[in-house]
């Protein structure tokens, strides 16, 4: 099987995973809940719960634990997305092709759906202590989850993103981008693969080891975003093209150039896959998933 047939067959996996949790729409608190599931079902790659996934397979995990953590993920990461469209954020009124959740449902609405997605993220990751042969790895995963998608990680990451708009781009730093970088974008990917690991029951050595290899993805990820933004077409992008510059936003390729973006994007996602590679049960799929997401053309 081809790994883009493959890669079909683990997406639906997921999408059905992520379909099985999400709420009934009834009650009195039933437009909520018809917000979230809208949210939730957006479209999106699913690259996060597949990241957990394959990470628990590598490990040699083969229980029902790792599907709540899948769902919760997702929500999670859709929250973030829900509440970045708000008019307080980013005003965006299409995502994905289809309008965003506030503007079909209100401001309001918007903002309690993103609140109640958060919410049900943690309610749905605790429906795996029942489901988990060691409820202390349960325990340790939600503990990474909720690190990675705070203050210390992914909202960390978008203060600082936030407040670096209002600061004149000259004053932009490298270690500024560097942290917003890591926050906003790899915290959620290296808690997908280190929940995923710790569920397996790796040691802690290798939990570490994979959150650093979570970070390197993250990382490269961005720095291919801002080459797309100079290199990408229309076409290929489905949006305008050198659209940092014509705002004024310093990128990665603003410090480093286009040649030393590449060659730092090309670096860090070599080292992430070599790192996954050493792993004593190597998980091929999860290798050419890294390598397809951080070399993509779109």
């Amino acid at each position: 099987m081809s790994f883009k047939d493959t890669l079909e067959e683990k997406v639906a996996y997921a999408e059905s995973v992520i379909k099985s949790y999400l709420p009934e729409e009834t009650g009195f608190q039933k437009t909520v809940l018809e917000a979230m599931n809208y949210s939730v079902l957006g479209g999106g790659k699913r690259l996060r719960p597949l990241f957990m996934s394959e990470t628990y397979r590598m490990f040699g995990g083969n229980g029902q634990e790792i599907e709540p953590f899948m769902a919760a993920m997702e929500m999670m990461h859709t929250y973030s997305l829900v509440h970045d469209d708000l008019p307080a954020m980013d005003n965006d009124d299409y995502r994905r092709g289809r309008k965003t959740t506030h503007v079909v449902y209100g401001e309001a609405m918007g903002i309690l759906a993103g609140d109640a997605l958060l919410n049900y993220a943690f309610e749905t990751a605790a429906k795996a202590f029942p489901l988990a042969k060691n409820s202390h790895l349960a325990a340790r995963a939600i503990e990474v989850f909720a690190r990675k998608g705070g203050i210390y990680g992914m909202i960390g990451g978008q203060v600082a993103d936030v407040e670096a708009e209002k600061t004149p781009g000259s004053e932009m730093t490298e270690e500024l981008l560097l942290f917003i970088h890591e926050h906003k974008t790899a915290a959620l990917i290296q808690s997908a693969m280190m929940v995923g690991a710790i569920l397996a029951g790796a040691s802690d050595e290798d939990v570490k080891k994979i959150e650093q290899i979570g970070y390197k993805i993250g990382i490269a990820f961005q720095i291919q975003d801002d080459i797309l933004d100079v290199t990408g077409t229309m076409d290929e992008l489905g949006k305008p093209i050198g659209s940092d510059e014509k705002n004024g936003k310093k990128t990665y390729v603003t410090f480093k150039g286009l040649d030393g973006a590449m060659a730092d994007q090309k670096r860090l996602s070599s080292e992430a896959i070599e790192a996954l590679a050493s792993f004593a049960n190597r998980n091929p799929f999860l290798e050419e998933l890294v390598d397809s997401l951080v070399n993509r053309h779109k």
